[in-house]
């Protein structure tokens, strides 16, 4: 088919054909070609309407995949005109076949194991007559064809009562269907234009006809021939309905109640069969089967079995039915009432923790004394623990070494990413592709309703137009509701309670205040040099010796050889990058095992660094003092703890200006302001000359300028920086601060200090200054992890300065 008789094509399929003649719209091709025929089984299509065509072999599907892909037409060619093909394909057997010419408007395969194929939605056009076939692609017939005209209906009295009278006949025919299916045709006959074409082939494509009494309507091309035999094979069939209907109200007086039942299910499926409407009873029985095992309540019971009858009432071959047995397959895959009965003692739960998991000690300690409750209360009714801190710490482990203590399934949702609140509450059922949320998705994937639930990246959850998903979550974490969790989709209540959540987040600061409000909070900072080591030799080493095949014999790492990696090719508060490391000197090692090469058992520093090449990370170091204006300062980051330098320098210039770089954040740059602004309200105090800011440009630097910086804790120490700076005085050395300032000289506690002091201890600092009330911090951090190091706590700006600037005076 050219592209202009392509075009041509799509715009008649969406126009108005009337039956009468002199009335139609557009002109019809009397020629088109490379079009893919699709023979049909038990079925014909009529003209310019459209239909619900469910495929029923191979062959077919690959057609409908094809024609979709390559966007061509298709012709429908019913089985009375090839009826003598036989189990091949044979091109030339449809020459001179009669057909029906359709677009796919949608079409998704499916692999028909997994449950009821989803029809195609076609829409039809012109009839035609194959003159020619070919092979397209090997596999497909490519035909041809002329299309046939129609003789219109004349524009006289007898004609619209020809239609007026099919239009009557029909509707009598519909009140012989189920309810439902009668209004469902009837609404969309409604929809269609009086007198059309399209019109008739809906309520010939809707009718109780044979396929064979369909076929020959639709090749009688005078359409007042094929209104009147229309109406009389409806007449015929109105009076078999009708005797039918006599003789079963005669015999329903007769018969028990369960003997009503099961006529009234086989006059339902012979009714649906004449409609060409057959129902698989194979599914029904199998839905009732499946039901009758499940060990739910009397309510939920009776929510199914009304559900169950509605899917009796819809066509095996309609989107409804697909939907609603969807819905019944999902109704039951989930685990009512189902848990675990799972018993456990804190020893083991202990035990499991230690094992599992180095140091973490607060944090272990805080899952035992949950456990405990649990164990008290025999419900899960308490508060939601959210673990929070940098990749890489083991957060979502610690779910699965819960899981195991308990003797519960685990699952994680991950919800990184997640934007939509229909995500965790379901999708309402009015749309194909609708399902349950994300929790109840968990659950049916577990099978018990009492798991080991991570909410994995709960502070990655998005929000946009579509709803906000934390605050559907509120009912998710919140005891006293989850209990009756409503989903959009099931739209039945599920009782959450029995499911143990714990939730993890790297950082709190985009998660809302009621969701922080339903959770308890454990703070999981990085490790230290010696945890990492420790956790290396525990369980990354003998974890990466069995996926890359080896023996435990094979590889061992000396101490020295993990604190090299650790310094000098990793830098995180995790262990992630760490173990990524490890597996690429397994990859070597296991190469060379492979090739029969010789290679030393024992990884030495010398081996890391000529496996892994040159050093990627370099520590910083504290530097000297003889510059004025450059201080060191203490970060906390994702990564851990970092030291940084911030720098002042005073220049001459025409008016008082502030400079501020370094990729600074708003909150760093007003502490920068308020710093600046102290020293010019107090310079009295701190002998500086007011005349210095008279005409003077200051710049502040923070170096590594690609890296944003932001928070408040840098607030002392750009204080100090631009004091040196005022001054000229030198800072003292190895001295590091953090601390937040406030205009009035307040010096306010900060947070991560365990993450900064291990970072200046790595740096060598020996004097640290930090807020009065950072000290409940410092006594928190084990004694070997602070050793050689000096702890000045102050309050008051003056303080700070009266410490870190001496009387030297910088060159």
């Amino acid at each position: 088919m050219t592209k202009k008789s392509e075009l041509q094509f799509q715009r008649d399929l969406k126009r108005f054909h009337s039956i009468f003649k002199g009335q139609e719209e557009f002109d019809i091709p009397s020629r088109v070609t490379s079009v893919l025929v699709l023979p049909l089984i038990d079925e014909v299509a009529m003209p310019y309407t459209e239909m619900a065509f469910t495929p029923v072999s191979d062959y077919q599907r690959e057609v409908l995949r094809q024609a979709r892909e390559e966007q061509v037409p298709i012709i429908m060619i019913p089985e009375s005109e090839f009826s003598d093909m036989g189990e091949m394909i044979v091109a030339a057997k449809f020459r001179d076949c009669r057909g029906v010419i359709a677009t796919i408007v949608e079409y998704s395969p499916v692999n028909t194991n997994d449950g009821p194929e989803t029809p195609a939605l076609l829409r039809t056009g012109y009839q035609g007559t194959v003159v020619s076939t070919s092979w397209h692609a090997q596999d497909f017939v490519s035909a041809t064809f002329v299309t046939l005209p129609y003789k219109y209906v004349d524009t006289d009295l007898r004609g619209q009562e020809l239609n007026s009278l099919v239009d009557t006949v029909f509707n009598v025919a519909l009140k012989y269907l189920v309810p439902e299916v009668k209004d469902r045709i009837s609404a969309e006959l409604d929809r269609k234009p009086a007198g059309s074409l399209e019109r008739m082939s809906f309520m010939i494509q809707h009718s109780p006809l044979s396929v064979e009494e369909k076929a020959e309507i639709l090749f009688d091309m005078d359409l007042t021939t094929r209104q009147e035999v229309l109406i009389r094979y409806l007449n015929v069939h109105l009076e078999k309905l009708a005797l039918r209907e006599e003789l079963n109200r005669k015999t329903m007086a007769q018969l028990g109640a369960k003997q009503k039942e099961e006529f009234l299910r086989a006059q339902i499926r012979s009714m649906q069969q004449e409609l060409n409407m057959d129902l698989d009873d194979n599914e029904d029985d199998d839905l009732r089967q499946r039901a009758a095992e499940k060990a739910w309540n009397e309510d939920i019971a009776a929510s199914f079995a009304k559900e169950l009858r509605k899917l009796q009432r819809y066509a095996t071959n309609s989107p409804e039915y697909a939907m609603q047995y969807s819905y019944l397959d999902t109704f039951l895959n989930l685990p009512w009432n189902v848990c675990s009965d799972s018993d456990f003692n804190l020893e083991d739960v202990e035990r499991i923790l230690n094992r599992d998991h180095y140091s973490m000690e607060k944090v272990k300690e805080r899952i035992i004394e949950q456990m405990a409750v649990l164990k008290l209360r025999k419900d899960t009714k308490a508060p939601i623990l959210c673990l929070v801190g940098p990749p890489g710490v083991g957060k979502t482990s610690l779910g699965k070494s819960i899981a195991e203590a308990t003797g519960r399934k685990y699952v994680r949702v991950a919800l990184g990413g997640v934007h939509d609140e229909a995500e965790i509450r379901g999708h309402r059922r009015t749309y194909l592709g609708s399902m349950t949320g994300r929790i109840l998705k968990a659950l049916e994937e577990c099978g018990t309703s009492d798991p080991v639930m991570v909410l994995d990246e709960i502070d990655k959850l998005g929000a946009d137009y579509k709803g906000d998903p934390q605050s559907a979550l509120l009912e998710v974490l919140d005891p006293e509701q989850n209990s009756h969790f409503h989903d959009n989709y099931l739209d039945y209540d599920y009782d959450l309670s029995k499911i143990l959540f714990i939730a993890t987040a790297n950082s709190l600061e985009t998660v809302t205040g009621p969701l922080l409000d339903r959770m308890e909070i454990i703070e999981i900072g990085g490790y230290v040099e010696d945890e990492k080591v420790e956790i290396a030799r525990r369980h990354l080493v003998g974890r990466n010796l069995e996926r890359h095949g080896l023996e435990p014999g094979d590889v061992e790492f000396s101490e020295d050889a993990l604190r090299e990696i650790i310094n000098f090719y990793t830098r995180e508060s995790g262990v992630r990058q760490l173990e990524k490391r490890i597996a690429g000197i397994m990859r070597k090692i296991a190469r060379a095992k492979v090739s029969g090469q010789a290679y030393d058992k024992l990884v030495t520093r010398d081996k890391v660094r000529e496996m892994l090449g040159k050093q990627t990370n370099f520590p910083d170091m504290c530097e000297s003092n003889d510059l004025a204006g450059v201080v060191t300062g203490l970060a906390w980051t994702q990564a851990g703890g970092e030291i940084l330098f911030i720098e002042s320098s005073v220049s001459s210039g025409k008016d008082s200006k502030l400079t501020l770089t370094g990729n600074l954040g708003d909150v760093m740059k007003e502490s920068a302001v308020l710093a600046l602004q102290y020293i010019k309200a107090n310079a009295s105090k701190l002998d500086i000359n007011p005349e210095v800011f008279q005409n003077k440009e200051l710049h502040i630097h923070v170096p590594e300028g690609a890296i944003p910086k932001d928070g408040p804790s840098a607030g002392i120490t750009i204080l100090t920086s631009i004091a040196s700076a005022l001054t000229r005085r030198k800072v003292r050395a190895k001295v590091a601060m953090t601390g937040e300032l406030t205009l009035r000289g307040k010096v306010l506690p900060v947070g991560g200090i365990k993450e900064k002091i291990l970072a200046a201890k790595r740096a060598g600092i020996q004097d640290v200054v930090l807020s009065e009330q950072n000290r409940k911090d410092i006594e928190e951090i084990p004694s070997q992890y602070i050793s050689d190091i000096n702890f000045h706590f102050v309050t008051s700006a003056s303080e700070v300065l009266g410490f870190a600037l001496t009387d030297e005076v910088a060159e």
